[in-house]
């Protein structure tokens, strides 16, 4: 058992190595993810060296390692990001050390004022202008107290140290700044609702199918899934460009100072569409499980596999990367909501409700679903259109 279990271990060991080999492989020969760590890891290594030869060559070596460190903590995935957290950070090595200094010089160097130091520095770190870095507060306030006994001197250095490294990790970050990923964005999200639009006619010609595939209409629930995954991915992949696009140095791949918000609002519309396809599917599912497809009209199969159609036809013309022809798009949608009107007279009548109740029932089900779908569409229209 121990033997199974250190190859399995080694096995693993070995696919994340292979794992990171690709990854870094495809960091130098493509643009992408990839390549933005590769860059965000040379430029921290870079930092921190050059952090720590500057410490070490004016400051005492007791304070040497807050220059690199701080360098590291300055290189964020995003410039707006960095500076946020060395101003926070900065923050948190300032209250630190000033309450080291003043306990040290008001109490002494005792355990108790050591603990009291701990009391005071968890306290003021849950103060909101620290933010992630509160904490910190508290570790550089026991590093000062216990090393540099809360000697102004050595608080100087500390905090010279600590600006030695802000300068480094921002300076990298600000000569080299993060690439801007917005058109890939754009495209990425184009990519979704493309995706989404042909499932959307396939789940049409099941509707219009007589009797469509159970095991299809399952696989489809399964793709609605995977596509509400990526779209969630994406969303914050988009929120993660918008803040990379503040105080970066690079110019914008995109002139449209909306093109992001625009992206992100498609990726609303997708997710909601994708909230009631499941619906549909779900109804439509359990419809050909207990043999009540049948009970639908064929008129009214056919003109909700056209509503389908029509929806799907806006969903693709919503997520293009290029500028919205509002008058097509509002002229897709007045026909996804006509299809719409004209499925509400195929309701069954009470006479045949009585011959098979559960006919109205679904299609009310599904009937609602739909209105939904269009509704949702036209209400998150207008940041969309308006590129």
């Amino acid at each position: 058992m121990a033997v199974r279990k250190g190859r399995a271990a080694l096995g693993s060991a070995r696919d994340a190595i292979a794992a990171a080999a690709a990854s870094t492989i495809r960091g130098v020969r493509e643009q992408g993810p990839e390549r933005d760590e590769l860059l965000l890891g040379a430029k921290s290594v870079g930092a921190a060296v050059v952090a720590w030869v500057v410490a070490r060559h004016l400051l005492p070596v007791a304070v040497a390692t807050f220059a690199p460190l701080t360098a590291l903590l300055a290189l964020q995935v995003t410039v707006y990001r960095s500076v946020r957290d060395c101003v926070q950070y900065g923050l948190a090595v300032a209250a630190g050390a000033a309450l080291a200094a003043a306990l040290a010089a008001g109490a002494g160097i005792h355990w108790w004022s050591f603990a009291l130091l701990g009391l005071l520095a968890v306290g003021v770190g849950r103060f909101r202008p620290f933010g992630g870095q509160g904490s910190q507060v508290a570790a550089v306030g026991f590093f000062a107290f216990s090393s540099g006994g809360g000697r102004i001197d050595y608080i100087g250095h500390l905090a010279a140290s600590v600006l030695i490294g802000a300068v480094c990790g921002l300076g990298a970050h600000f000569l080299l700044a993060p690439a801007r990923h917005t058109r890939r964005r754009q495209e990425a999200a184009e990519s979704i609702c493309f995706e989404l639009s042909g499932r959307m006619r396939d789940l049409a010609d099941a509707f219009d199918t007589r009797e469509p595939a159970l095991e299809e209409v399952r696989r489809m629930r399964s793709d609605w899934r995977g596509l509400a995954a990526d779209c969630d991915r994406l969303h914050g992949m988009v929120d993660t460009e918008a803040e990379n696009a503040k105080l970066n140095p690079r110019s914008p791949q995109v002139a449209v100072p909306y093109a992001l918000p625009r992206t992100r609002e498609t990726l609303t519309i997708a997710q909601r569409c994708l909230d009631h396809l499941r619906s549909i599917t779900r109804t439509l599912e359990y419809a050909l499980a207990d043999g009540h497809h049948e009970a639908l009209r064929p008129a009214f199969r056919s003109g909700y596999g056209a509503l389908l159609n029509s929806a799907a036809a806006v969903v693709e013309e919503i997520g293009q990367a290029a500028a919205t022809d509002n008058g097509r798009l509002q002229e897709l949608l007045g026909q996804a909501s006509g299809r719409l009107g004209e499925l509400r007279p195929l309701m069954r009548s009470e006479t045949e409700a009585e011959s098979e109740p559960l006919a109205p029932t679904i299609q009310g089900a599904l009937l609602t679903d739909a209105s939904r779908l269009v509704t949702d569409i036209r209400s998150n229209l207008d940041a969309v259109a308006s590129v």
